[in-house]
C-alpha cells in the first residue's frame, strides 16, 4: 500500500494509552500517515475467539490521528492480549509491540495486559543489589571461619581464610574464604541507601561447607559462619527497619553431596549415598548404583522431584523450606530459585512446570506478595508465560543484548557483531507477549556472580560502562547492581568475578561510576515513568539506539550512542513533544516539538526528563 512506508503508530500498554474505566480498559492508539487507514480495528480474543472492534477516530494533534475503542475482556484469563489492525480498499497491516507487521500477530507477539495483576506490585520500586556474602564485609567474631578449621571433602583441600586484601587465585578456589558475614552486610546498609538500594538479594547463605554455598547440608541452618539465623534475624529487621525488602537464593535443583540426605561421608547411617534401605533413597535418582549429579559435578547431587519426601520438605508441606523463611523471624520476601529450569523427576527436568507451580503456589499462600524470580541463563518465556514465577534473571531479554552491542560477545564469550537495529529487534522481540508487569518484574542486570564483571568485558572502557549504566536503569524491569560493579570491580569469571569490596581502599573506586549510579538511583525513585512506565524503541541504527519511558504525562528519554557522531531526525509522538530538560550527558535535542533533530557524539548517553505539567 503507498502509506506504508510513511505510516507511524503509537502504543504502550500504560496511561494515558489505557485507562482502566468502568467499561473496561480504553486503548488509544496514534497514527500519522500521507494515506490514513480507513478503518482501524482492536483485534482481541475475549472468548478465545478472534473479535475484531471497531476503533473510532479522536482528536488530532500534529498531523497525529487518534482511535480509540474499548477492550472487551477474557474473564477467564488474566493475560489480555491485543493487537491493532490497519485497513485500505486494496490492503492492510498489522501493528503490535514488535511495530508494524505484513504478516498477522500469533498471540505471544501481542500487547498484553494483565488483569488483575497475578505479580507483586512491589517488584517494580525496587533498586536490587546482590550480595556474595563472603566478599561484600569483613565479619567480626569467634564464629568466622579459621584457615584449615576442616577439610571441603568434596576438593579434599582444607578451607583457607584469607586475609581481605589477598589476591584471588583459582586454585580450590570453593575453598578459600575472606571472613564476610550477615552482620558486616548489616553494617553496610547506609552505604547501600545512599546508593539508593532498596532490596537485596543475596546468594545461598545455607549451611554447605564451600564458599559459594550451592552444595547446600542443610536448608533449615544459615551458615554458623555467617553469623547463623540470629544473624539473619538482625539483617532482617535492620532492613525492614528501612522499608528494604529481602530475598535469598533458593538452591532446590540439588544439594550438596555432605547434606544428611545423601551423605556421600558416611557421617550418619541413613544417608541415600551408602544405605539402599534410607529414607531418603528415593529422594535421588541412581543409575547402576550412583546418584545422577547437577552437570556431572559430584559435589552437588540432583534431588528427585518424583519423591513425595522432596516435595513435602521442599515445597509441599506446611513446614517446608519455601514456608520456612517466608515466616516470621525471617519474613523474606521472595525467592531466587537456582537453574529453576533444570529441577524436575528421575534426574532429568521432568515434570519441571508442575513442581515449580508448586513452589509458587507455596510461596503465595505463606506471602501473597512474594516474589518468585528464576534463574534462565537462556530463553526464560515459557516459564514465565505459565505463570509459574513472576521474573526471570533477564539474561536473554537484557544482558545478553547489551553485551553483545557493547562488548561483541556472546553468553559463551565468543565474538559477535551487532548494529543497534539488530539489538533494537532482540530486545523488542523477546519481550513481546509478556505482559506490561511481568515485563517490570524482569531481573536486569549487566553481571552477576556467574559472569565476566562488565567492565572486564569491555576492556576497562568507562564510557561504556556509564552508558551500560544508564541503560540498566532506565530499561524496563527491576535493575539490579552485583556487589562493587558501581565502583568498578572487574574480574574474569569464577573466582576473579568474586573479589571482597575494598572498603579500605577508596581510592581504587571508580568515582564518576559511584556518583552516577546515585544519581540514576536517585531519578528513579522520584520517577514513576523509570519505574513503572512503559517502553519504546523510538529509533535504532548503526551506533545509536534511542528509546523512552512513559507514564501519563511523565516520560524519559535515553539516547545510547556506542561510538562516533550521529544526527537522528525523530518524529515525536503526542504526549512526548517536550519540552524536554537534559539530565545527563552531551546530547542535543532540538527542533519544532513534534520533529526533533537529535545530535550525539562520542561514547556515551544521554538523558532527557519530560515532567508532568512542563
Amino acid at each position: 500500500m503507498s502509506s506504508e512506508p510513511t505510516l507511524q503508530a503509537w502504543h504502550l500498554p500504560v496511561p494515558p494509552l489505557v485507562q482502566q474505566t468502568a467499561q473496561g480498559p480504553r486503548i488509544q492508539l496514534w497514527l500519522k500517515a500521507a494515506v490514513l487507514p480507513q478503518q482501524v480495528v482492536l483485534r482481541c480474543e475475549p472468548d478465545n475467539e478472534e473479535w475484531q472492534v471497531s476503533m473510532a477516530p479522536q482528536e488530532t494533534v500534529a498531523g497525529w490521528q487518534a482511535y480509540a475503542a474499548w477492550l472487551p475482556l477474557n474473564p477467564a484469563e488474566a493475560q489480555q492480549r491485543y493487537c491493532f489492525k490497519l485497513l485500505w480498499p486494496d490492503d492492510h497491516c498489522w501493528f503490535g509491540p514488535e511495530g508494524l507487521s505484513r504478516l498477522p500477530l500469533e498471540r505471544l507477539r501481542q500487547f498484553t495486559l494483565a488483569i488483575p495483576s497475578p505479580h507483586p506490585a512491589w517488584v517494580a520500586d525496587q533498586l536490587f543489589y546482590q550480595v556474595y556474602v563472603d566478599r561484600f564485609a569483613p565479619g567480626d567474631g569467634p564464629h568466622l571461619i579459621q584457615d584449615g578449621e576442616y577439610v571441603h571433602q568434596a576438593k579434599g583441600k582444607p578451607v583457607r581464610r584469607l586475609p581481605w586484601d589477598a589476591p584471588l587465585t583459582a586454585q580450590d578456589a570453593s575453598c578459600q574464604f575472606y571472613g564476610g558475614d550477615l552482620d558486616g552486610l548489616t553494617s553496610k546498609l547506609d552505604y547501600l541507601q545512599q546508593l539508593g538500594v532498596t532490596a537485596l538479594y543475596l546468594n545461598p547463605i545455607f549451611c554447605s561447607p564451600s564458599v559459594h554455598k550451592y552444595d547446600t547440608q542443610d536448608y533449615f541452618r544459615v551458615d554458623a559462619h555467617l553469623g547463623g539465623n540470629p544473624a539473619l534475624v538482625r539483617l532482617r529487621q535492620a532492613t525492614r527497619a528501612r522499608g528494604m525488602r529481602l530475598i535469598l537464593d533458593g538452591v532446590f535443583n540439588h544439594t550438596g553431596d555432605t547434606c544428611p540426605w545423601f551423605d556421600r561421608y558416611g557421617q550418619t547411617e541413613q544417608g541415600a549415598a551408602w544405605h539402599s534401605d534410607s529414607p531418603y533413597r528415593d529422594w535421588y535418582h541412581f543409575v547402576n548404583g550412583q546418584a545422577q549429579c547437577w552437570k556431572g559435578n559430584p559435589g552437588l547431587v540432583k534431588l528427585d522431584y518424583a519423591s513425595p519426601g522432596v516435595m513435602e520438605t521442599l515445597y509441599a508441606g506446611r513446614d517446608s523450606v519455601v514456608r520456612h523463611w517466608l515466616r516470621e523471624p525471617y519474613a523474606i520476601d521472595g525467592w531466587r530459585l537456582d537453574v529453576a529450569h533444570m529441577l524436575g523427576e528421575g534426574g532429568t527436568a521432568r515434570g519441571n512446570l508442575h513442581h515449580l507451580a508448586g513452589i509458587y503456589r507455596a510461596a503465595r499462600q505463606e506471602n501473597p506478595q512474594a516474589y518468585l524470580l528464576g534463574e534462565h541463563f537462556g530463553d526464560a518465556r515459557e516459564w514465565l508465560q505459565q505463570g509459574v514465577e513472576d521474573g526471570a534473571m533477564n539474561y536473554s531479554g537484557f544482558a545478553l543484548p547489551v553485551r553483545a552491542f557493547l562488548a561483541g560477545v556472546d553468553v559463551a564469550y565468543q565474538p559477535i557483531r551487532l548494529d543497534a537495529a539488530q539489538c533494537a529487534a532482540w530486545l523488542e522481540h523477546y519481550r513481546a507477549g509478556l505482559s506490561q508487569p511481568q515485563q517490570l518484574c524482569l531481573f536486569n542486570q549487566l553481571d552477576s556472580h556467574d559472569t565476566r564483571r562488565f567492565l572486564t568485558l569491555l576492556g576497562g572502557d568507562l564510557a561504556r560502562m556509564e552508558l551500560a549504566l544508564c541503560w540498566l536503569y532506565g530499561w524496563i524491569g527491576v535493575p539490579c547492581l552485583f556487589y562493587g560493579t558501581e565502583i568498578g570491580l572487574s574480574g574474569d569469571n569464577d573466582p576473579f568475578n568474586r573479589p571482597p569490596f575494598p572498603w579500605q581502599a577508596p581510592d581504587s573506586w571508580q568515582s564518576g561510576l559511584l556518583s552516577l549510579c546515585r544519581q540514576l538511583g536517585q531519578w528513579r525513585r522520584q520517577s514513576q515513568a523509570l519505574r513503572r512506565g512503559g517502553c519504546a524503541i523510538l529509533y535504532a541504527a548503526g551506533e545509536s539506539l534511542v528509546f523512552v519511558r512513559q507514564w501519563g504525562e511523565e516520560a524519559w528519554l535515553f539516547a545510547l550512542q556506542r561510538s562516533g557522531e550521529a544526527q537522528i531526525r525523530l518524529t515525536m509522538p503526542p504526549g512526548l513533544t517536550g519540552p524536554w530538560q537534559l539530565r545527563w550527558g552531551t546530547g542535543v535535542l532540538q527542533g519544532a516539538q513534534d520533529d526533533c533533530l537529535l545530535a550525539l557524539s562520542g561514547t556515551g548517553a544521554s538523558l532527557w526528563q519530560l515532567s508532568a505539567g512542563e
